[in-house]
C-alpha cells in the first residue's frame, strides 16, 4: 500500500475571516494562500510523487495544481476528499458559531453530531475513509501520493487510522498547507508525521 500526503488547501479568505466556507463555489485560495502553495510544492519538489488527488472544491484543485505541475502530473479530482456537507452553518462566522450548544456538541461529543441540514459526522468519517481506501488500493506498495483536502477531513482520516475515538478528532491541528504523512501497509496504519508546514509559514486552525 502507498504513503499518503494528506495536505490541506492554502489560506482562503474565509480562513482569514474566520468563516465556514463549507462546500460554496468561489472560496478560492487568496494571495498568502496562493504563496503558501508555491513554498510547499517546491519544499515537496524532490519527491517522487506518482499521482495528485483532490477535493473538487476550488482550494483544494488550486494548491493540488501548483504541486502537480512540478512533477509532470495533473490533478484528480476525488468527490470523496470533498468537504463536510455544513448544512445551514456554510458561510456563517465561528467566534459566533462557538456560543452555541450546537458548537459544544460538534467539539465534545462529535459522534452524536450532525450539521443542520448536512452531514453527521460519524457519516464523514466513513465516507473519507471508504475514499482513501480506494485511492490506496489503486497504488503499488511505498508509491508516494496526494491527497489535498480540508482540515476536518483530514483530521478525520487521521483519527481513524490512529484509532482514535470520534469524539477526540479535534484535538489534532491540521493548518493551512499543511503535510501529514500516512503509511498504509497490508492492513497496518503509521501517521509519520503531523501537520508539518513549509518554512515560512504558521497558522492557527479555524
Amino acid at each position: 500500500m502507498p504513503i499518503l500526503l494528506l495536505i490541506r488547501h492554502g489560506e482562503t479568505d474565509f480562513v482569514k475571516k474566520q468563516r465556514l466556507a463549507g462546500r460554496q463555489r468561489g472560496a478560492r485560495l487568496n494571495a498568502k494562500g496562493r504563496a503558501q502553495a508555491d513554498a510547499l510544492a517546491k519544499a515537496l519538489r524532490s519527491l517522487p510523487l506518482k499521482a495528485v488527488y483532490s477535493s473538487p472544491l476550488e482550494r483544494a484543485l488550486e494548491t493540488a495544481q501548483a504541486l502537480a505541475s512540478l512533477h509532470g502530473l495533473r490533478v484528480q479530482p476525488r468527490p470523496g476528499l470533498i468537504e463536510t456537507d455544513l448544512g445551514s452553518w456554510e458561510g456563517r462566522s465561528v467566534p459566533r458559531l462557538r456560543r452555541s450548544k450546537e458548537w459544544k456538541v460538534l467539539q465534545e461529543a462529535p459522534s452524536r453530531f450532525r450539521f443542520p441540514g448536512g452531514e453527521w459526522v460519524v457519516e464523514n468519517q466513513a465516507r473519507l475513509v471508504a475514499e482513501v481506501e480506494a485511492i490506496s488500493k489503486a497504488h503499488k506498495p511505498k508509491e508516494l501520493i496526494v491527497c489535498v483536502g480540508h482540515a476536518d477531513p483530514i483530521k478525520l482520516i487521521l483519527a481513524h487510522y490512529l484509532g482514535l475515538p470520534l469524539d477526540l478528532f479535534q484535538r489534532l491541528s491540521i493548518d493551512t498547507a499543511s503535510v501529514s504523512t500516512l503509511m498504509l501497509d497490508h492492513g497496518k496504519a503509521r501517521v509519520i508525521n503531523l501537520n508539518w508546514k513549509a518554512t515560512g509559514f504558521s497558522d492557527k486552525p479555524v
